[in-house]
Formats: C-alpha cells, structure tokens, sequence
C-alpha cells in the first residue's frame, strides 16, 4: 500500500530517476513532469499528496509553478533549490510553499522533509472543532476557514499552524514549540522561517495584517492567538 503519492517536477532526467527509485523504495508512488506546464496538467487530472518541485526549470519558473498550484490546490509543495540564500527561501514560501530543500541534498533530510510536510496535526474533540472569533470561522475537522464570509484558502502548513495556536488560545507559545509541533523535531531553530508563515497567515485572514487582532507576537518569546472570552 502507498504511503502517499508524490509528483516529481524537474527537468533534469538523472534527478527524476533518483527521485523516483529512492522515493518507490521507500513505499511511495510516484509520478514525475519535466516542466512546470506539465506538472499543472498532471495536477489537473490526478491527486497528489506531495509536489517536489525544483525552481530552476526552463518556461515556467518553479516559484510560478507553485503559484498556480495554490491558487487551486492544497496540495503539500516542497521546493528543490542550489540557493542556500534566506532571500531565495523566503521568496519560495511566499510563493506557497511547504518547505525547501537546498541540492545537493541527503536522501535522509529529503525523506524528513516529505514526512514533515505531510504531517497532520490529531484532530480536537467534536465539540471544539468550530470555533468563532469576530467575522472568523475556523472548522478544525473539515479544515476550513471564513473570514468575513468568505472562504480563505490556507496551504497545508499554514492551516496546521493555526490549528495549534487555535486549539491553545491566548496561552504565549515558543518559537520552537510552534515549529517543532507542527513541522517535527528538527525545525526548533528556523524562527525566521516560522515568521514567513505567521505573516503569511495574517494577510489571509487579518482584517488590517499591519495590526493583527487575532495571531499576536509575543516579543523575545513567540506568537499566541487571542480570543477573549
């Protein structure tokens, strides 16, 4: 039985090939695209669980590519990059991503990542699986959010991160405590990468992002979201 289906995108071969045997060996199934139309076009007409998508593809950029997947999908994206740079990192989780992995990379990292990015948070009891704070509605079971009457479309990451800061409300939670339940253990230490998806979030879901009511900094400690009672 498959552990997930995941949809390589690269348009070198050599590292298709590797992708493909090291992942089928490992219980996945999957399916690869040379480019980035191919791999809208493969996202069209079949599910996925994960998307290992590379930045650098000739036509359609990666970033671009990741951009038209989320604006339908929520399908999990990690990122294959050769830039270790913070301005290139941060530039592809802005773009939707889950997550990146710099190349040359380990086969050891590379699996942590994927079972990271297709964690899932333990779902809360029935009866707390809706909550309600001014014109936001958060169903934590159907995993869907409405602001102002309308429904904000949330990737995978972002969406997990407010469930932990939901189902704890106005309790100041750590920068590694929020990065290591939601990703995993070995993601205590990238604050700046938590701060790209909390700001993330507050222009999804905010009613002024510059001035949050909901998802509040707590300086020097972490973030807390706030619900008055």
């Amino acid at each position: 039985m498959s552990v997930g289906r995941v949809l390589v995108v690269d348009d070198e071969p050599q590292i298709r090939r590797v992708l493909r045997s090291t992942l089928t060996s490992r219980g996945y199934e999957v399916h690869d695209a040379r480019t980035g139309e191919d791999a809208l076009e493969s996202i069209r007409e079949s599910r996925f669980d994960l998307v290992l998508l590379d930045v650098n593809m000739p036509g359609m950029s990666g970033l671009a590519t990741c951009r038209e997947i989320r604006a339908s999908s929520e399908v999990a994206i990690i990122m294959l990059t050769v830039s270790d740079s913070e301005e290139d990192k941060v530039a592809a989780l802005d773009a939707g991503a889950d997550d990146y992995v710099t190349k040359p990379f380990g086969t050891p990292e590379l699996l942590a990542r994927i079972r990271a990015a297709l964690r899932r948070l333990p779902m809360v009891p029935e009866r707390d699986q809706n909550v309600q704070v001014g014109d936001l509605q958060i169903n934590l079971m159907l995993r869907r959010v409405i602001a102002k009457d309308h429904e904000i479309r949330l990737t995978p990451k972002e969406f997990d991160l407010l469930h932990y800061l939901v189902v704890n409300p106005n309790i100041p939670i750590p920068h590694a405590r929020l990065l290591q339940a939601v990703w995993g253990p070995d993601y205590g230490d990238q604050v700046q990468y938590l701060r790209v998806f909390v700001n993330q979030l507050r222009k999804k879901i905010e009613p002024d992002p510059s001035h949050p009511r909901y998802i509040l900094t707590e300086p020097w400690v972490g973030y807390k979201f706030a619900i008055t009672r």
